[in-house]
């Protein structure tokens, strides 16, 4: 594995909490399990522990992950619904509502918004796990 690949400005911290929580969306981290640890994290993507910190620190204090001390971190049961009602509303902001705009721009309806998307969306394959298991991370 390799680095979390930058975008752009954005901090290294904040890469690899998008990591961790894709990986929790998807499953490979379920409810009540548990992620590497800080020092696996920075092992494994050869980055500065006090970097891995920040990034396991924000999905704690999103009530996404929780720590259980001298155990470890561990996915909270509410955690993917946490990250999926933000993400929600993220997409909302970012695609819905200048899709919408545009659309009105253009005099389209939401029907006719939809049924563009249906007619060009594709199944997407799922993607391999990104942020190493807890065995990987320790090899």
């Amino acid at each position: 594995m390799t680095p979390p690949a930058p975008r752009s400005d954005r901090p290294i911290f904040l890469d690899l909490a998008d990591q961790i929580a894709d990986d929790i969306l998807s499953g490979a981290y379920p409810p009540g399990a548990q992620v590497p640890s800080t020092t696996e994290l920075s092992v494994h993507f050869r980055i500065n522990p006090a970097t891995a910190g920040k990034a396991v620190n924000r999905l704690v204090d999103q009530g996404v992950l929780e720590k259980r001390r001298g155990v470890g971190m561990f996915v909270t049961a509410n955690g993917p619904a946490i990250l999926r009602t933000e993400r929600q509303g993220s997409l909302l902001r970012s695609y819905v509502e200048p899709l919408l705009a545009e659309a009105k721009r253009l005099g389209m309806t939401t029907d006719d918004v939809v049924s563009l998307i249906r007619s060009h969306s594709a199944e997407q394959p799922q993607n391999a796990s990104s942020t190493p298991t807890a065995s990987e991370a320790q090899s």
